[in-house]
């Protein structure tokens, strides 16, 4: 009887060899080649591999790559610099959170859709989370969401008014140049198609530039001896049973706003998802979108917040219109305020002027104003 070949468990039932995927994985995240560099390359080798196969090899094991390094990752200092830097995905912009200590180590990153209070939160959340100190210090930029982000959590856990904020310039000189090296990656591909691709792209090009760095020791010693790239990986990618199944994969962290449509097949199981259970949709480490139609979506944060949020085109500009947080807005209430910010549409208005009637008319719902005249019904 034929015995299956030893491999790591996650490879199983692959049909190309570990090392090749390995590979071209490695080879895409720590150098500058687009996908279709990468099939030549293996054509070179007599391995006959599509760009798109290649493609999914990223979006499948960069996560599980990045949790294999992130057991050998050294601590980082208490002193860090904190800044945005513009990410494009499918024509917009979106920012890309980013720190580093003192020393220019690499504390950790956040993919989000804006700069809003809620992405400078859910970014600021997750740095401490895989952090082994509490921060003493943190200089911030001159984005007024990233102060006001850090006095509500100071509401929230009373360890973040011990720390010392500072906005002083000349000290994010070291992250603004830190930032060079992801932004030159990302210039050599011709355009990131969808915001789940972009963070986990984005994931796997920040521990390959760690690696650079020299930021993972290994506890045997092995590390420092190791003459190539490909001998560190053999060290990291060593399997010591901590992995005893192939994980799920998840979307990508991001902020409380604006993100890209998914799949037709994927909106439509989100959408039954999202009409049968909302309330017990579970924080998870990426966010996720449960799309209504029409380009309505239900936005759950890794940080458990649940909010509406409408996509939509204004004069060739892509804009997202906030229509409130579930459970205070329910399912019901959300089309309403949907439809009428359509019809606004239809009638040639930006919706983004509806909110600020709603403001100056102490309004409550999108559907209680006349959409020709822009004043509350009677």
């Amino acid at each position: 009887m034929t015995r299956a070949v030893a491999r790591d468990r996650i490879y199983r039932r692959r049909r190309f060899p570990a090392e090749i995927i390995e590979l071209c994985v490695r080879w895409y995240i720590t150098y500058r080649l687009s996908y279709r560099d990468l099939v030549a390359m293996m054509a070179e080798r007599g391995i006959a591999v599509s760009h798109t196969t290649i493609l999914r090899w990223v979006l499948r094991y960069v996560p599980e790559f990045e949790k294999r390094w992130a057991r050998y990752a050294q601590a980082v200092g208490s002193s860090g610099r904190m800044d945005e830097t513009a990410i494009s995905v499918r024509g917009g912009n979106h920012y890309l959170y980013r720190a580093v200590d003192r020393q220019g180590k690499s504390v950790d990153h956040l993919l989000c859709a804006d700069r809003s209070r809620d992405a400078a939160q859910a970014f600021f959340r997750k740095a401490v989370r895989n952090a082994t100190e509490w921060p003493r210090k943190i200089n911030l930029d001159g984005n007024q969401a990233s102060r006001l982000a850090l006095r509500m959590l100071g509401e929230e856990d009373p360890r973040w008014q011990r720390v010392v904020v500072r906005d002083r310039r000349y000290l994010n000189n070291i992250i603004e140049q830190d930032h060079r090296a992801i932004k030159s990656r990302c210039a050599s591909m011709l355009e990131l198609k969808s915001f789940g691709t972009a963070a986990i792209t984005l994931a796997g090009i920040e521990p390959a530039h760690r690696i650079r760095k020299g930021q993972f020791s290994f506890a045997n010693g092995e590390g420092p001896g190791a003459t190539s790239l490909k001998q560190l990986w053999d060290l990291a990618m060593a399997d010591s049973g901590a992995t005893n199944r192939e994980p799920k994969m998840e979307p990508s962290d991001v902020s409380t706003a604006n993100a890209p449509e998914l799949t037709t097949s994927r909106r439509k199981r989100q959408a039954r998802r999202a009409a049968s259970g909302i309330r017990h949709i579970r924080p998870v480490r990426q966010a996720r979108k449960f799309s209504e139609g029409g380009g309505l979506y239900l936005l759950a944060a890794p940080t458990g917040g649940r909010y509406w949020r409408y996509n939509c085109r204004f004069k060739g500009k892509q804009k997202t219109l906030a229509l409130g947080v579930y459970p205070d807005v329910p399912l019901e209430k959300a089309r309403v305020r949907h439809q009428a910010a359509r019809r606004l549409l239809a009638a040639g208005t930006d919706p983004s002027l509806l909110r600020r009637e709603l403001r100056s008319h102490g309004a409550a719902e999108m559907g209680s104003v006349d959409i020709m005249t822009h004043r509350p019904k009677p």
